[in-house]
């Protein structure tokens, strides 16, 4: 039997009267005549093994009183901060406490250390009274405790683990058990619809090198309730079977779901394995049964009418993975096993990712909405509501300060030939008054001007997509620096190089100093903050171009690069798309006549 877990209550008395207004205690005006009451709260925390202490635990959690016809909130409180004597105008309410880790600002969906608690009462205030209101918070996580089997330390080399989570692809939402947290308790904040615990194990076998993974998920989840696993290696060609037992609060229920081991079919893919031009999918398949490797294939089709078939990778004991390529964003497609051309059980479906071009990335529309002195790479009379706000910008708008010869950025209609376009972007190094300035493009907002001494931009623009590359147009004319600052990379007489970055990432603006839209920022007086985009935690992908003058680039030319993907498990929510005539602007370093031209930046979906 399984030892249970007991409840222990802590019952913490505090006064805490609540009115609409706060009302000096030198009125003589009487509640009864305003027709005001008081409330006294008393909580009861469900308090099982928190991380906080009793006392911790209520003075920060949330108090949020709401009218009772669901109008809206009228008090929100930490705990100990709740004034002495507030008074309720008569009416009926609501009142709301959340406590532990619920009550952050932004709480965690997963958690090794603090729970979660919530509850509500409702009551009434009767003017010249004072009413009594016990609130119940009771745990609202669902909990994990993972006990690897001994049987797993004994099959598997050291780094095996079992992840699980609300989210199959989302490791904010995810807990990693390994060896060392086995055993332990993980908390999660369950989603309002379809709660459900997704799991995955990934582990070496010590006898051949052969990599083990497994994965799928408990659905019908319950808040309070505490899930015990226990991963177990079975005998079984070398793949898993799991027990769930189910703890609900001091009662033990013995039942027992068996995960067996799948027979030859396909196997769901994760959600961030689904690109828009790309797809991995797996299969397991009995060995026994089927011993030939050459013949367990996939097929895939976007409307039944035309099937294409690729080759399957085996990837450990009976398990296959097969790549899809030449998708379309957006498109469904439905695969099947197929096995010396016979289908082999029930089809799968897929729908790809989204394959999101930026906007005006031909750089064809252009304006002076902003000033007649510069270029903007929008039109804010655009019917197209793509290219009617700004997405890129310029430093233009700050070396244009004395007058249009600062522009820094043009448009122009030296273009590449045969492929349509009818304009590109011209990006201008030149020396501005006082400093050297760097012809620039980028995504993003120019933020304003420190002083004389430099400038404040904010890179990134929102964007959910997942491309795989980038591929453009560009031209370099450029020569030896000339103008160089103290502690820049490059020195006078070294050759100026133009430059173009484009990463993906979940970086905030709170964090990195840039706005809500455009999360980065680099002030050019501070070097603290010329960021490396790839050792920044939140960076998905990254990739970094950069072209010296000495190598001949005087005719158009067309590069693709391939995006270097730090993190596969996570979806970006920005863009930084940086163009620069001279590499090394930001120390204000670089060739006073650099030109860099550049068209048709297209994101690649393959």
């Amino acid at each position: 039997m399984e030892e249970q877990i007991m409840k222990k209550k802590i019952t913490i008395l505090a006064t805490v009267a609540i009115a609409a207004i706060a009302v000096s205690c030198a009125k003589t005006e009487t509640q009864e005549n305003r027709g005001e009451g008081a409330l006294t709260l008393a909580v009861d925390i469900d308090r099982t093994k928190s991380a906080l202490s009793p006392e911790d635990l209520l003075a920060t959690a949330n108090v949020k009183i709401y009218k009772g016809d669901f109008t809206g909130m009228v008090r929100n409180y930490k705990y100990a901060q709740a004034p002495e004597v507030i008074y309720l105008p008569a009416d009926s309410y609501r009142v709301d406490v959340e406590a532990g880790e619920l009550a952050n600002e932004t709480p965690a969906p997963a958690s090794w250390e603090q729970k979660s608690y919530k509850g509500s009462a409702k009551f009434n205030i009767t003017a010249g009274t004072t009413q009594s209101v016990q609130v119940a918070a009771n745990i609202v996580n669902a909990i994990t405790k993972v006990t690897f089997d001994q049987s797993i330390a004994d099959s598997f080399r050291d780094g095996y683990s079992f992840t699980i989570g609300v989210n199959e692809s989302d490791a904010s939402k995810q807990l990693v058990y390994t060896a060392q947290k086995s055993g332990s308790e993980g908390y999660f904040l369950l989603p309002d619809i379809d709660p459900e615990l997704y799991w995955s194990f990934s582990g070496i076998l010590d006898k051949d090198g052969s990599t083990v993974t497994n994965s799928g998920k408990f659905t019908d989840i319950e808040k309070g309730k505490l899930y015990k696993l226990t991963p177990k290696y079975t005998v079984k060609e070398g793949d898993l079977g799991f027990e769930l037992f189910v703890d609900r609060d001091v009662e033990i229920f013995s039942d027992i779901v068996i995960f067996d081991p799948v027979s030859t079919g396909l196997l769901k893919s994760n959600a961030m394995e689904i690109w828009a031009g790309h797809a991995t999918v797996h299969a397991n398949v009995d060995e026994g049964e089927y011993n030939d490797p050459s013949k367990i294939k996939f097929s895939f089709s976007k409307d039944g009418s035309v099937w294409t078939t690729v080759e399957s990778t085996r990837v450990a004991e009976g398990s296959y993975d097969g790549v899809l390529t030449g998708l379309q964003g957006s498109t469904e497609y439905t695969y099947k096993l197929v096995i010396d051309g016979v289908e082999i059980g029930a089809p799968m479906k897929i729908t790809t990712d989204v394959a999101t071009q930026l906007p005006n990335y031909g750089y064809e529309v252009t304006s002076n909405c902003e000033s007649s002195k510069y270029i903007s790479f929008y039109d804010s009379s655009s019917s197209n509501p793509l290219t009617k706000t700004k997405f890129w910008d310029s430093g233009s708008s700050a070396s244009t300060s004395v007058g249009a010869g600062g522009a820094i950025c043009y448009s122009s209609t030296d273009v590449p030939s045969g492929i349509g376009s009818t304009k590109s972007a011209l990006l201008q190094s030149k020396y501005v008054v006082i400093k050297f300035a760097a012809g620039n493009l980028f995504t993003g907002e120019f933020a304003g001007l420190v002083g004389t001494s430099g400038g404040k931009v904010n890179f990134g623009r929102p964007f959910t997509g997942r491309p795989t590359g980038v591929r453009f147009w560009y031209k370099y004319i450029s020569g030896k620096i000339d103008y160089e600052q103290s502690g820049a990379p490059a020195k006078k007489g070294d050759w100026d190089q133009c430059n173009v970055k484009v990463a993906l990432g979940t970086w905030s603006g709170k964090k990195y100093g840039g706005s809500t839209s455009c999360p980065i920022q680099v002030n050019t007086t501070d070097k603290s903050t010329f960021w490396d985009y790839p050792a920044l935690p939140e960076t998905i992908a990254y990739k970094e171009f950069a072209k010296p003058a000495n190598e001949a680039a005087t005719e158009w030319t067309q590069v693709t690069l391939q995006l270097d993907y730090i993190n596969l498990t996570t979806t970006p929510t920005f863009i930084v798309v940086s163009c620069a005539a001279s590499r090394y602007g930001d120390y204000f370093t670089g060739y006073s006549d650099s030109q860099f031209y550049i068209d048709e930046f297209e994101l690649l979906y393959e």
